[in-house]
């Protein structure tokens, strides 16, 4: 089962109204977190938000604990993608939110006072363990570039809301998947090229996944 249907699965029974993802290697830092966090909450009557906290590594660069109002979630209908095994739903959500951001309505919000800290192995505050090691680092990279007319779509259902408050999503429309020519350098070339994203966003994914491509290459040279 991959982290998008958990993900999905564990949003299917919440009750609440405000939806955090946490990783099991994720501290809490700050007294009185909920209440932070319920604040924010009430100041967007719409309900229509990305927020996260500060996690000590990426700080206001990546959503990479997301909350989530519940009418996000439905508008949405899918915030955590199925398809994805291990990793992006981060940069899917923010992905989502830069787009309705170049659309000129900023529904980012980074909870500077509220810090849950990313006790990640590579900061050296623990150890890899067998979570990390039993999946591939790159299985999901692929996937995010082939998701990005979902962003879109997503995006685009928020951006109605905004302009229509009746509007009540309830299906995730069809959408390709898999932008043409389905190679990796068509991939690459699609989110270079993509307009809907501001241009620092997109310079800073591509810059990210050709330093993610080098960084694989090397390594499976290494290994052989």
């Amino acid at each position: 089962m991959t982290m998008g249907t958990y993900n999905m699965a564990c949003l299917a029974r919440a009750s609440g109204d405000i939806v955090i993802l946490g990783n099991d290697d994720m501290v809490v830092r700050t007294q009185g977190w909920d209440s932070k966090i319920r604040q924010m909450d009430e100041a967007l009557p719409d309900k229509i938000y990305l927020a996260y906290p500060d996690d000590c590594l990426k700080g206001r660069r990546l959503s990479t604990f997301p909350i989530l109002s519940r009418r996000t979630c439905e508008l949405l209908t899918e915030p955590y993608p199925t398809l994805y095994k291990g990793a992006f739903i981060d940069y899917h959500l923010m992905d989502v939110f830069m787009r309705l951001r170049a659309c000129g309505y900023d529904r980012l919000r980074f909870l500077q006072n509220v810090v849950f800290e990313h006790l990640h192995y590579r900061t050296g505050k623990a150890t890899k363990d067998e979570t990390y090691t039993a999946r591939s680092r790159f299985a999901d990279d692929r996937t995010f570039l082939e998701l990005a007319p979902l962003r879109a779509e997503q995006s685009n259902r928020l951006l109605h809301a905004l302009k229509e408050p009746g509007f009540r999503a309830t299906s995730v429309a069809s959408v390709e998947l898999s932008p043409k020519p389905n190679s990796l350098a068509g991939l690459y070339f699609s989110l270079a090229t993509d307009a809907g994203l501001p241009i620092v966003w997109r310079l800073r994914l591509l810059i990210w996944y050709l330093a993610r491509f080098a960084y694989q290459k090397m390594t499976s040279a290494l290994k052989a």
